[in-house]
């Protein structure tokens, strides 16, 4: 894909001035876990302007004080506690508390365990794509991306436990919980896999800008089947897969919400609420469309109740589509299912988990191995990335950048040699659209029966 074809601000096409609020972004992150280097902590004439709204940290400040002295806003240092956490929101639409989640997490955790943390939120990503999520997120404002990164790896550590529960267990724990579970285990798993049973939402095939499809069956829903525990674990989980079948450049989805026989019946807020949180907050820049499809004219007013709580960002993203046609702005014909009225000939099964597809997260030997190979890897992109902030556009800076593109091109290749061993195997891995390389093939069958097409000779092609 061509540089033109990728968005501006997107990995592949920065401005200077975006590559250099990315410079700052990191240099920021390693003040936060305290493996900045001082040489270059200025990052430039740029990083002093972004820090002039900041207090300088005096060498006498302990690194837990200077942690907390990266961004003070208004100038008030007497508003700040002795611990460095401060009261006021400096941002008045921080609508999801992140300010205060930044404070508290940099409080209660140690910095290595905030990096590795961190670091445990890049799978198969490029750690600057990440970044770079919460940069446009926060209009790059460096200072608010921070905050913002820190909250959601708090957001996901702390409050979901996504890496350490959702995804690790994944299908094969919640059917476990459902069988051999306690009360309150069993009836979530039990509330986990209705809803993958019933396919109440799923993942397949592309849109026209390639990014991969999730389609909600509204109408699937119904206000006290399930926890609302389970329903947030369910959502997460999803997104957390549909995370895994990105493939750059592309770094967003369209989710399909098919309304089609909606009825008031089926209208529940709180998930609706939570959704929106989890974009806006925990998974910025992750959607690229929402088509709000087939919905009938009692959901009008729900509409205006939603798109209220919506950014005008995100608000934006929103289209309604009618019948095949409205679907096809955005799709290809023969990439609509045929439950949307499109020509691919494909629907929606649950594959139960296959005995032994977890064995390898019981080889703790190998998994170790891998995670410490993982961990050099992070220690040579961050000493790389140091040289990069100090060195900036010098021959030796453009070494280094060179260096952590194939230092990330290592630990993309990396995650997937140690994903089996930290994940459990979910639907997509067990019907071949994730294939154990990381490649996504949504359209296997569709290819293997093209090939099966006799040619004018009779001959198969």
């Amino acid at each position: 894909m061509s540089i033109d074809a990728i968005a501006q601000g997107h990995l592949g096409n920065l401005t200077p001035e975006q590559e250099q609020k990315l410079r700052q972004l990191w240099n920021a992150f390693f003040k936060v876990c305290g493996i900045a280097d001082d040489s270059g902590s200025s990052v430039g004439s740029a990083t002093a302007e972004a820090s002039s709204k900041a207090p300088s940290v005096k060498e006498s400040e302990s690194p837990q004080k200077k942690r907390f002295s990266l961004f003070r806003w208004g100038g008030n240092e007497s508003a700040e506690s002795s611990n460095g956490s401060r009261d006021a929101t400096p941002d008045d639409n921080d609508k999801y508390g992140q300010t205060k989640d930044y404070h508290k997490t940099l409080k209660n955790n140690s910095p290595d365990s905030i990096r590795q943390t961190i670091w445990s939120m890049v799978k198969h990503d490029h750690p600057d794509a990440l970044l770079l999520r919460f940069l446009r997120a926060r209009k790059w404002d460096v200072e608010k991306a921070l905050v913002m990164l820190i909250s959601a790896m708090n957001w996901r550590h702390s409050q979901m436990n996504l890496d350490d529960d959702i995804m690790k267990n994944g299908e094969g724990g919640a059917i476990e919980d459902e069988k051999n579970g306690s009360a309150s285990a069993k009836k979530l798993g039990s509330d986990f896999m209705a809803q993958l049973r019933m396919g109440k939402s799923f993942l397949h095939g592309t849109d026209k800008e390639g990014r991969p499809i999730c389609v909600v069956r509204v109408r699937l829903h119904r206000p006290g089947e399930q926890s609302l525990e389970s329903l947030e674990r369910y959502t997460v989980f999803i997104i957390e897969t549909a995370r895994l079948v990105l493939e750059p450049p592309v770094d967003t989805a369209t989710i399909i919400f098919d309304m089609s026989d909606f009825t008031l019946s089926n209208m529940d807020y709180q998930p609706v609420k939570f959704m929106v949180q989890c974009f806006e907050a925990n998974y910025p820049e992750s959607l690229g469309a929402v088509l709000v499809h087939n919905a009938p004219w009692v959901f009008q007013g729900i509409w205006k109740i939603i798109r209220g709580w919506l950014d005008p960002v995100v608000a934006a993203k929103v289209h309604f589509t009618n019948y095949r046609a409205g679907l096809e702005e955005f799709i290809a014909p023969d990439r609509i299912i045929k439950e949307l009225d499109g020509d691919e000939d494909w629907k929606y099964e649950y594959k139960e988990p296959a005995e032994g597809e977890n064995e390898a997260m019981k080889d703790t030997e190998t998994r170790d191995r891998l995670l410490k190979a993982r961990a050099d890897l992070y220690g040579e992109f961050e000493a790389a990335t140091r040289t990069w902030i100090r060195a900036a556009d010098s021959e030796e800076g453009k070494q280094a950048k060179a260096e952590r593109e194939q230092i990330a091109e290592n630990l993309r290749a990396g995650y997937w040699t140690l994903d089996p061993y930290i994940r459990s195997r979910s639907l997509y891995d067990r019907v071949g659209d994730i294939l154990p390389d990381g490649k996504v093939n949504w359209y296997a069958k569709a290819d293997q029966e093209s090939v099966k097409q006799p040619n004018d000779n009779g001959a198969q092609a």
